[in-house]
């Protein structure tokens, strides 16, 4: 059973989507609130499989909330819940998993309940080892040992193999961070790059660069040392 957190300023809508959400013997645990600032406090102190979002609230709207939840790794799957279409391309620009018009009807609900189910096995039968990833509207898995460098584009990042790009939805911090085992180094505020995929380091320049699968990447003065200390831990030594 999954734990879910409803969101909406008016009070018949959110007890009418509780109620519904209640007779779905897939759903547990259902958390209300009432604005965007109580929707994130909530995420705060509770764990939530998913989040169903009205667009238009006061202050927070449910689209705020979608990104703010972005940056978070492990984030909850959402699902928008609004009276108009208005903001659909973007609703899906943040990954939703579904997009619910109102008034809900129970059986549309019941199908969102169920992508979201199928969104969080995928997520927990995938090894950390591979990355999703969206090639024309379908889910593709590649494995990380393909990535040669990250590339930051804001709160997303796109992940560049020997043949192709692909952006996700994950900060380049948190790769950093969820990477650094398997052999990736913070070059530059924006890259991250592969060392085992690294064929030619020019260290002495005015500018340092790295070569990797046939792109140039420039390396700051801050994250300079750390790449010597590496290429160095890795040189090969002659016997004695």
């Amino acid at each position: 059973m999954i734990t879910v957190l409803i969101a909406d300023d008016e009070p018949p809508a959110l007890d009418e989507l509780a109620f519904l959400l209640g007779k779905d013997g897939r759903v547990g645990t259902i958390h209300r609130a009432s604005s965007g600032s109580e929707a994130l406090r909530i995420l705060d102190h509770e764990r939530v499989d998913a989040l169903f979002l009205d667009i238009h609230m006061p202050g927070l709207s449910g689209l705020d909330i979608a990104r703010a939840v972005s940056r978070a790794g492990n984030s909850p799957a959402v699902v928008f819940v609004t009276a108009d279409e208005e903001h659909a391309v973007k609703a899906f620009d943040l990954a939703a998993v579904d997009y619910l018009l109102k008034p809900v009807r129970a059986e549309r609900l019941a199908t969102s309940v169920g992508r979201v189910i199928e969104t969080m096995a995928i997520a927990e039968t995938v090894p950390a080892s591979v990355i999703t990833v969206d090639v024309g509207g379908v889910k593709k898995m590649i494995r990380r040992d393909e990535v040669r460098y990250v590339h930051a584009q804001g709160d997303y990042a796109r992940l560049h193999t020997e043949d192709a790009s692909h952006l996700i939805r994950v900060p380049l911090a948190e790769l950093e961070k969820q990477w650094a085992d398997a052999g990736f180094l913070r070059i530059h505020r924006s890259y991250l790059v592969s060392m085992s995929h690294v064929t030619k380091a020019n260290l002495g320049a005015a500018q340092p660069t790295i070569t990797t699968n046939g792109a140039e990447l420039p390396v700051s003065r801050r994250h300079l040392p750390a790449l010597r200390e590496k290429l160095e831990a890795t040189r090969i030594r002659p016997s004695t």
